[in-house]
């Protein structure tokens, strides 16, 4: 769009820049400054504009842009080229993701080299490296309080291990993710120290007051995050003997984006780390990006303005990298990240869909899919181009993230539901074999998260424990089952390390002092590769798991209808333990799959005479896809074994 104000000042930036830089082929580089100058200015001075040094910044972000451009590795440039012309690339159903620790997955990154293979044998191919930056020994928050965002911590290895392993990803078609830390950083981090120091310029960075009077105010209206280990929002700093915003623990600062200098120095963050390679950025905590006294300091219009100015400024420098917005939030607010007031996403590309994976866990404990489909009805409608990221267990903890109401309309009262969901999961509600951890038990309110692994979650611990196969039965089916769920819904499904050889928790985070209080860490287990190797001997645990997700994947990767180009329909049927939905090809409209799960302990029956005035299953026989089995209703019914699925072919 040309706008005179905007692009007189893009002329003088530009006359300013060439006076530093030596000609290079910068054509692509321009075209695409010149496309998104105007909505940065805008964001940028929407932002900024009341700055006293708003001009010189907005000088410097170019500069930065044009630096990193140049910076650039020509044969990323060539991706960058390339995903433009199939601007789309990222909703086809061929993309299986895995997120996991690499000093957990394999013992660095230089190890990570051997254990690819493992990763094509399930048929992943795009690979979620969780935090690998410069942390303090003890203090890191597993990779969240970052000390040096520009280095590699020890622990994992070196740029050149880095390198050696994003070059074999690439010759393997597979995607590599990272996290960038948006929020916060470690109180170690030089921006810190010279903050503590005493210089102004970098205590600008951060909240920081020399009173309580302040933070009092934010307090009276921000909630807490880790209520047990990190009460209040607020430290005191002995050393600078000031008080300091620290949202999530002590040891993180949250960096203050009300200055403009902290959101130049994190875009050339982002662009550094898309310059190393990365195809998908995760980008942390940016609910918390904004905060504003008499607010929840969550979700603020702001952080959405921010997110919509790095994501055109990275399209101007790497316009092949997408970003994935870490918001775990309502569901109306988590379809803000994507962009408002917009058909393609203007904020990021991909956002995690907590509220399903919260809904599918509930479905698990009630063994109704009542909460389930009440609440995906409710969870807006994505943009065009824009994805969720579909999980069972990740590396957090569960939060029970649906509404009030729709746990009302499902029939339940939602503080005991919420108390009935924790007791399940930790083994204290009678038949359950869950063996999960409360996690960030609040005292007042009696809330609380769940950490466990998914084969633990699951019964499957207990059960081993129990020796009883029948239960050893039950728990592989849940496991496939909610798999089964993911890699159908719509959108890219991201498997955890350990999940499809059914790794269960490990306790030895209690020996560590820095990781004891945290009982997330019983779910980051250190992958146990003689287990991994029982995936080839059949009748074992491991087999049973692993060789069914790995057929599930491949024929995933098959079937156009999964791939995610908003083509679900939720459909309603009479049976409370049934979650239906259909997936159909835009292409080819009458190419249907009918996707269908019992959450009970018990088989239950589907009747087909609606879904047959709808159009499915005219004939007697139906194709059971998972298997290529052909099944028979009886009398009108169609019966699915328990804790079970099915994709049919309609």
């Amino acid at each position: 769009m040309y706008e005179q104000i905007s692009h007189s000042l893009l002329n003088d930036i530009l006359v300013e820049l060439k006076k530093k830089t030596k000609p290079q082929n910068m054509q692509f580089f321009y075209t695409r400054l010149g496309a998104n100058f105007y909505a940065i200015y805008s964001l940028f001075n929407t932002l900024y504009g009341e700055h006293p040094d708003s001009k010189k910044h907005i000088l410097h972000l170019v500069e930065t842009l044009m630096h990193q451009y140049i910076s650039r590795p020509s044969h990323l440039k060539k991706i960058d080229l390339e995903r433009e012309k199939d601007h789309n690339w990222f909703l086809s159903q061929k993309w299986i993701g895995m997120a996991l620790y690499c000093n957990g997955y394999a013992d660095n990154l230089k190890d990570m080299l051997s254990r690819l293979n493992y990763l094509q044998e399930l048929g992943v191919n795009l690979v979620h490296i969780m935090p690998i930056c410069d942390c303090p020994e003890g203090k890191s928050d597993g990779g969240y309080a970052v000390r040096d965002f520009c280095k590699i911590d020890s622990r994992f290895g070196t740029f050149e291990d880095f390198d050696e392993l994003v070059a074999n990803l690439k010759k393997r078609d597979m995607l590599l993710t990272l996290d960038v830390v948006v929020n916060h950083t470690s109180d170690q981090h030089e921006w810190a120290k010279k903050a503590r120091e005493g210089d102004k310029a970098y205590q600008d960075y951060y909240f920081i007051f020399d009173d309580r009077s302040i933070p009092d105010i934010y307090e009276e209206s921000m909630p807490e995050v880790f209520p047990e280990t990190a009460p209040g929002n607020f430290t005191w700093d002995e050393a600078m003997g000031k008080w300091v915003m620290t949202v999530f623990n002590r040891y993180q600062w949250d960096l203050n984006y009300r200055n403009p200098a902290v959101f130049i120095e994190m875009l050339d963050i982002i662009l550094f780390w898309a310059n190393r390679g990365a195809d998908i950025l995760r980008l942390d905590a940016v609910a918390f990006m904004w905060k504003k006294m008499g607010s929840s300091c969550q979700n603020e219009r702001e952080a959405h303005l921010i997110l919509q100015l790095m994501k055109d400024c990275c399209q101007v420098t790497a316009p092949g990298v997408l970003f994935i917005a870490e918001a775990i939030v309502a569901p109306t607010e988590i379809i803000k990240y994507f962009g408002e007031d917009a058909i393609n996403a203007k904020e990021c590309e991909i956002a995690y869909n907590a509220t399903f994976m919260a809904l599918l866990w509930d479905a698990v404990a009630t063994k109704k899919a009542i909460l389930l489909n009440k609440g995906i009805q409710n969870i807006p409608s994505k943009l065009e181009r824009a994805t969720w990221l579909n999980y069972v267990r990740c590396h957090d903890d569960i939060g029970w993230g649906f509404s009030d109401d729709d746990i009302v309309t499902a029939g339940y009262e939602p503080q005991s539901h919420r108390r009935f969901l924790v007791d399940y999961f930790t083994g204290n509600y009678e038949g359950s074999l869950s063996a999960g951890l409360a996690f960030g038990r609040n005292s007042q309110t009696g809330d609380a998260r769940i950490s466990g692994s998914l084969a633990s979650l699951a019964g499957l611990e207990r059960a081993l424990k129990n020796n009883d196969p029948d239960a050893i039965n039950m728990a592989i089916k849940i496991i496939l089952l909610l798999h089964g769920m993911i890699l159908s819904f719509g959108g890219i499904p991201m498997l955890y390390y350990g999940d499809a050889i059914g790794t269960l928790n490990d306790d030895s985070y209690l020996n560590d002092e820095s990781k004891n209080d945290d009982s997330r860490w019983i779910h980051r287990p250190k992958m146990n590769w003689e287990k991994a190797m029982h995936r080839t001997q059949p009748g074992t645990v491991e087999y049973s798991i692993f060789n069914a997700v790995k057929k599930m994947i491949s024929i995933r990767k098959e079937i156009p209808a999964f791939a995610d180009r908003n083509n679900r329909e939720l459909l309603n049927v009479d049976n409370p333990h049934l979650f239906v939905f259909s997936r159909f090809d835009q292409i080819n409209s009458s190419s249907r799959v009918l996707v269908i799960g019992n959450f009970n302990d018990e088989p239950q029956f589907l009747d087909l005479s609606p879904l047959q005035r709808m159009g499915f299953f005219q004939y007697d026989s139906i194709k059971n896809l998972c298997n290529g089995e052909s099944l028979h209703a009886m009398n009108g019914n169609l019966m699915i074994p328990a804790r079970s699925f099915y994709w049919l072919e309609a």
